[in-house]
C-alpha cells in the first residue's frame, strides 16, 4: 500500500476497525473510519489478553499503553466452586518481553485505540455507515446513510457479528449462531492480594474472575440457557446473584458485592464463520464480520488484530493490486481464524455437556499452543 496513494474506508470502529486504521495510516494510506454509533461508545466490562493477543498488539505499537492501563500477570489459580484451591499455574510468555497474559477494561482499551486512530491522521465520521456501494475495476464508489459519497481503492468491513457490509456483499452470507450458553460479566473491586486470574470448576456453572487493572476485575459465570432471553437491568443483580449463589471464594466476595450500582454485562454465546472469500473485488471482511468467535480462547480482539497486520502486509506485498492482496489476505487468515471459532464452540458445548475440567483445560491448552504460532 506504500507503493501506491490509497485510499481507504473502514466500516465500523469497534477493536478490528481501529487496528485496521492504524496499520494502513502507517504505510502512509489516506483512511477514513465510519461508525455507526454517534457517540462512539463502548459497551462491556473487561477482556482478557494472551500471549498471542499482546503479541498483536505489540506489532500495532500499543503495547506499552495496555501495559499502563492493564493488569497482566503469569498464571492463575484453579479452585472448585466452592473456594478449595486446587492448583496453582505458571503459563511461560509466548516470546522474551512479553508478559504471559493480562486483562484490561474494554473502555480503557477503547480509549487507547481510538486515541491511536486520531493521532495517526484518520479521519473519523461518526453516526454514519455504508448505504450503496458499487465497484469497478479501478475503485468502489461508496454513498454513506448521510447521502455523502466517495471514490475509494479499498474498504474494510469490520461491522462485527451482525455485519450489513457482510449482507451486502455476499448472496449467502453467514447468520450468527447461538450456542447455547449466556454469559454474565460484572465489573468489581480488586482485592490488593489478587495478582492472577482465578478459575471455578465442579459446578454446572463456569466461573472466573480476571484482574484488568491495578482497581478492578471482572468476573464472569456461563450458563445454559436454551434461548437468549434478555433480563431487564434491574433485575440483573438478583439474577447473577442467584447464579453465583453456591460458589466461595473470591467468586463469593463479588457476589456479595453486588447491588443496583454494579456494572453487568449480559451476552449470549453466538458465533459466525463467513466461507471463503472473504473479499469481493476491493471490499474485505476482516474480525467479527469474517469470523466471530466465542471468548473461550479469549481470542477474537487478538484476531482481529492479527487480521489488521496481515491485511497491512499484503496490501504493502501486493504493491498496488488490491483484489491480489485481498485474495492473500484470506489465503493466510482463514484456517487460523475458524480453528479458533471450531476450538472455542467446541469448548462450549463441551461445558454445556459437563465435561470434566481436565478435558476443558487439555482442549484449552493445546488450542492456545497452536495460537502462539507465528501469524
Amino acid at each position: 500500500m506504500s507503493k501506491g496513494a490509497t485510499r481507504a474506508l473502514i466500516v465500523g470502529g469497534g477493536i478490528g476497525g481501529m487496528a485496521a486504521a492504524i496499520a494502513l495510516r502507517r504505510q502512509g494510506a489516506e483512511v477514513e473510519l465510519v461508525d455507526i454509533d454517534p457517540e462512539w461508545k463502548v459497551y462491556g466490562a473487561g477482556i482478557t489478553i494472551t500471549g498471542p493477543t499482546l503479541r498483536a498488539f505489540r506489532d500495532l505499537g500499543l503495547f506499552e499503553a495496555i501495559q499502563r492501563e492493564g493488569f497482566f500477570s503469569v498464571g492463575g489459580h484453579m479452585f472448585l466452586y466452592d473456594g478449595t484451591l486446587l492448583s496453582k499455574t505458571v503459563t511461560p510468555p509466548i516470546e522474551p518481553g512479553l508478559p504471559a497474559s493480562g486483562g484490561i477494561m474494554r473502555p480503557k482499551l477503547h480509549q487507547i485505540m481510538s486515541s491511536a486512530v486520531r493521532n495517526a491522521g484518520a479521519k473519523v465520521r461518526l453516526g454514519v455507515t455504508v448505504g450503496r456501494l458499487e465497484q469497478d475495476e479501478d475503485g468502489a464508489e461508496v454513498e454513506l446513510s448521510d447521502g455523502s459519497a466517495g471514490r475509494f481503492d479499498l474498504i474494510v468491513g469490520a461491522d462485527g457479528i451482525y455485519s450489513d457490509l457482510r449482507a451486502k456483499l455476499f448472496e449467502s452470507p453467514v447468520a450468527p449462531v447461538y450456542t447455547g450458553q449466556m454469559s454474565w460479566r460484572v465489573v468489581a473491586p480488586r482485592p490488593p492480594e489478587m495478582d492472577v486470574a482465578h478459575f471455578f470448576f465442579g459446578h454446572k456453572y463456569v466461573g472466573g474472575i480476571n484482574p484488568c487493572s491495578q482497581g478492578e476485575v471482572y468476573a464472569f459465570i456461563l450458563h445454559r440457557e436454551p434461548e437468549p432471553r434478555r433480563i431487564p437491568d434491574g433485575e440483573k443483580a438478583a439474577f447473577l446473584r442467584d447464579l453465583m449463589a453456591d460458589f466461595g471464594g473470591s467468586m463469593a466476595v463479588v457476589r456479595d458485592g453486588l447491588g443496583p450500582h454494579s456494572s453487568i454485562v449480559q451476552r449470549p454465546f453466538e458465533y459466525a464463520i463467513q466461507p471463503r472469500p472473504w473479499h469481493k473485488g476491493r471490499v474485505v471482511l476482516i474480525g467479527d464480520a469474517a469470523h466471530a468467535t466465542t471468548p473461550h480462547l479469549a481470542s477474537g480482539a487478538g484476531m482481529a488484530v492479527e487480521d489488521a497486520l496481515v491485511l497491512a502486509e499484503e496490501l504493502d506485498r501486493a504493491g498496488g493490486d488490491v483484489p491480489a492482496a485481498l485474495e492473500a489476505f484470506t489465503g493466510r487468515r482463514y484456517d487460523r481464524c475458524k480453528f479458533i471459532v471450531d476450538s472455542s464452540v467446541g469448548i462450549a458445548a463441551r461445558q454445556l455437556e459437563g465435561a470434566p475440567a481436565e478435558e476443558i483445560g487439555m482442549r484449552m491448552g493445546q488450542a492456545m499452543g497452536k495460537l502462539a504460532e507465528p501469524i
